[in-house]
């Protein structure tokens, strides 16, 4: 009897202590819980608000959870409410809802005056480069240019490329042509016109029946030499001749004789490159009779 009482005394001096590990664990999961609760509480209001965002710019119409609100300043808080029935109005009119009263939109012949003011500018920047190759090489005299609404306008007179009654390009003036190529290398490019001119003297050799044929080919024997350039794009080029129907001065005088007889570079604005390119590009019958007599 006293054994068996000595033994239950020995058990109970020794209590069972194995639930406190699955306490342990639970009270490990509850911690780690309530971690994530607070993190998940903590909104980047922010990124929030961008995120409701776009979705109600997806799925609009009608209110949402993601129509998130961001706590007005206390500047935003003295501001007038606005009305969201301006916004649905101004909206359905096609009127950008950030435009405020009394600023109104620019006009259609507002932004073709600031593309063209720009455009003008960059047309002054290559001006402005081709004059100063002109001052270095001392070919001012050979060489004019003009900046107009048609674009910039580089004018070569005739006796620099060409021989008289010729419409070859002269070897000893090639280098200048390819040195001119490199002007006209621009990181946006643009359309290019290469026209031909003549004075009003008839011409009749074995090569051209008419000075118009005679303008035809030497635009395009000097836009040959010019297309050698690689970083020019052939198709922005187009070739023209007018023979002596566009002449800038006086054919009564040798001097405007001089002036008549040349080769135009025009380099078109963008804000009329697509008319410029359709009328470049398409040559005339005339140029095309010149082309196939040259060619026979």
């Amino acid at each position: 009897m006293s054994k068996k009482r000595s033994k239950k005394q020995k058990e109970d001096a020794h209590v069972d202590e194995s639930w406190l590990l699955p306490y342990a664990d639970l009270l490990t999961l509850l911690l780690a819980l309530f971690i994530v609760l607070f993190a998940i509480s903590s909104v980047d209001a922010q990124k929030f608000q961008a995120l409701s965002k776009a979705f109600n710019a997806t799925f609009e119409g009608g209110t949402g959870v993601l129509e998130f609100q961001t706590p007005p300043t206390p500047k935003e808080e003295n501001l007038p409410a606005e009305d969201p029935t301006e916004k649905n109005v101004a909206r359905d009119s096609g009127m950008d809802p950030s435009e405020k009263e009394g600023e109104k939109p620019l006009t259609e012949e507002q932004k073709q005056k600031i593309a063209h003011d720009a455009d003008q500018q960059e047309l002054l920047t290559v001006q402005q480069k081709v004059n100063a190759y002109m001052e270095e090489n001392g070919i001012k005299d050979k060489l004019q240019t003009s900046l107009t609404d048609e674009g910039l306008l580089i004018s070569i007179r005739d006796n620099v490329f060409f021989a008289s009654g010729r419409a070859d390009v002269r070897p000893e003036d090639i280098r200048l042509a390819k040195e001119i190529s490199n002007l006209l290398v621009m990181d946006h490019p643009r359309n290019i016109i290469i026209s031909g001119h003549t004075d009003n003297v008839p011409i009749r050799n074995a090569g051209f029946q008419s000075n118009w044929e005679l303008s035809v080919m030497r635009a395009i024997n000097f836009m040959k030499v010019i297309l050698e350039n690689n970083r020019l794009n052939p198709s922005m080029f187009s070739a023209k001749g007018f023979g002596e129907f566009k002449p800038v001065a006086s054919n009564d005088t040798e001097e405007g004789k001089k002036k008549n007889r040349r080769v135009e570079i025009l380099i078109t604005p963008r804000t009329t490159t697509a008319e410029n390119e359709e009328a470049g590009t398409k040559p005339s019958s005339e140029m095309k009779k010149a082309v196939k007599f040259y060619d026979e």
